[in-house]
């Protein structure tokens, strides 16, 4: 999950919001659509988003499913309600939903230790490898930090397999004791979907469709964008690039495993219309689908396991008065004016999802955009939201657009200054620098092989398991670079620390981003690239 600019405006706007917002308890009046029409119009055009569908469900019923706007800047093709975008982290209560089948079958609990099935289940603790659970996949609280290992699934994951990614965890040294905190993760969802797979004797992907998107008529759907049946209407990936939004590349997953359990953190691809199939299940009511998981699972997933701290940079902030915030089973929890709210969120490549439930109001919304921004899903969430709350007098959009004369945030200015010295080194640097002392290969255990080499006069460094991150490497100060990656939709340049020998050679160096990205993807302080001699051999 990774934050930009306009999802720092996002976090500011809703946290500054006044606490007396006119409320007179929930209605049931018919949702105006064109009220959410005039909304969504206009944020799209306030957040500079390409398109959007939205979908709500209420008392087991759509009353709306819909598209805005256009499915790429490119071919200018109008969003409609079966338009297909990625859907990224609500795909995690797909995986928790699958898990709970399995329960509700007698071939799983919750609290068995992952090593029952998958032995080869090992973490830097020992402790914390004996005594993980099922449950423990799923609820944020490994002790490992914020994002960590995330480099195997971003920017694009070449050749990193679910098996690849089980043996990397044992190499990442917890950030935290063992279910002492919250630090979302991906990853361990990984994990998760590889249990599935070992139960079910298929793969995660395979058992997802079969047994709960085909059941629903999701048949538009699927687990990974190589799966769809149909990728004829399907969004592309928008995001900033050099001030201006661009159609980016859309994040495939591993050429080395595209049908396996790398896509069960974040990975599938649906439509406004089949979302709204998804939540009408999960809320029940008349008409509504026969219900795929049992009363007690489906409690289970919506039950907190783990308090999530207020300031946590994945929880987006709400509006109205709340008490607690905590992580079921796939989804987040809390309670707004009372009533209970179980939601998720997505974001991947340039695309942003989420879906919002309030099981006693038997409501239901689903927003999907193909923009990375975030402010436009939570400007369309609340609105609906202030409809059936009964909250009036407030304009959501107008509340998360960033004013005309808001300074820069301060991780931009940080950048700026960053830059700024690269600009001044390079004019001091001389015209055939001695980049001798730094080229060659450098290895880390989980993330393989990165090197450092000459094109021209130019130093360069790429990664040769994820090959997007290529990239100029800079003077800065001393022994430390910052390295520019060429692909400009990757917003983590980062600086690049050389440690050096008594002879003044490199013998280690240390990525780390400009600025610290909140829940940044790109983990780049957890790999310990060790230069490997020429004449060695990496195993």
């Amino acid at each position: 999950m990774l934050l930009s600019r306009s999802c720092g405006y996002l976090l500011v706007g809703l946290l500054s919001l006044p606490a007396w917002a006119q409320t007179a308890g929930p209605v049931t009046a018919p949702l105006d659509v064109a009220t959410v029409d005039a909304v969504v119009a206009r944020a799209l055009k306030a957040f500079d988003v390409p398109g959007i569908a939205v979908a709500v469900v209420k008392d087991g019923q759509v009353v709306l499913a819909k598209g805005y706007g256009v499915s790429s800047l490119k071919t200018k093709v109008p969003v409609d309600a079966n338009t297909l975008f990625g859907i990224g982290a609500t795909t995690k209560a797909f995986t928790a939903a699958a898990l709970g089948l399995l329960v509700d079958e007698g071939k799983l609990r919750w609290d068995d230790k992952v090593t029952k099935y998958l032995p080869e289940f090992q973490l830097y603790d020992p402790y914390a490898t004996a005594e993980f659970t099922v449950r423990d996949l799923l609820t944020h609280r490994s002790g490992l930090g914020m994002g960590t290992g995330d480099l195997m699934l971003f920017p694009d994951s070449a050749d990193f397999t679910v098996h690849d990614v089980i043996h990397a965890l044992r190499y990442f040294k917890p950030a935290a004791s063992f279910r002492s905190r919250f630090d979302y993760d991906n990853n361990l969802y990984l994990v998760a979907g590889e249990v599935v797979a070992r139960i079910a004797k298929q793969p995660w992907a395979d058992f997802v469709e079969a047994r709960l998107l085909r059941p629903l008529g999701m048949r538009r759907s699927a687990t990974s964008f190589a799966r769809l049946p149909d990728p004829a209407n399907v969004i592309d990936a928008h995001n900033l690039v050099d001030g201006r939004v661009q159609v980016v590349r859309r994040r495939l997953g591993s050429t080395a495993d595209p049908m396996g359990a790398l896509f069960s953190a974040g990975g599938m691809y649906s439509s406004a219309a089949d979302l709204g199939q998804w939540v009408r299940m999960l809320l029940g009511g008349p008409g509504a689908p026969a219900p795929l998981l049992t009363p007690a699972t489906q409690r289970e997933l919506w039950m907190p396991q783990t308090l999530v701290g207020a300031t946590s940079p994945v929880l987006t902030p709400t509006p109205y008065p709340t008490h607690f915030a905590a992580y079921g089973l796939g989804w987040h929890l809390r309670d707004v004016q009372g009533h209970q709210e179980v939601w998720h969120t997505g974001g991947v490549n340039g695309m942003q999802a989420k879906i919002t439930l309030l099981p006693e109001l038997h409501l239901g919304i689903v927003v999907l955009t193909n923009h990375q921004n975030r402010a436009a899903y939570a400007a369309i969430t609340n609105q609906i939201e202030d409809h059936y709350l009964g909250v009036t007098g407030r304009d959501r959009v107008q509340e998360l657009r960033p004013p005309a004369s808001a300074p820069l945030p301060a991780d931009a200015e940080a950048k700026a200054a960053v830059w700024q010295q690269v600009a001044v080194a390079q004019k001091v640097a001389p015209k055939r620098p001695d980049h001798a002392p730094y080229l060659g290969r450098y290895h880390d255990a989980w993330f393989g092989d990165v090197t450092v080499y000459q094109q021209g006069t130019q130093l360069w460094l790429k990664a040769a398991r994820s090959p997007r991150l290529v990239g100029q490497v800079l003077p800065y100060r001393g022994t430390t670079y910052v390295v520019r990656w060429k692909d400009r939709s990757i917003p983590a340049d980062a600086f690049v620390a050389f440690d050096l020998d008594a002879q003044g050679r490199a013998t280690r160096l240390k990525l780390n981003t400009l600025v610290y990205l909140s829940g940044s993807a790109y983990d780049f302080q957890d790999l310990d690239l060790q230069r490997v001699p020429e004449t060695a051999a990496v195993k």
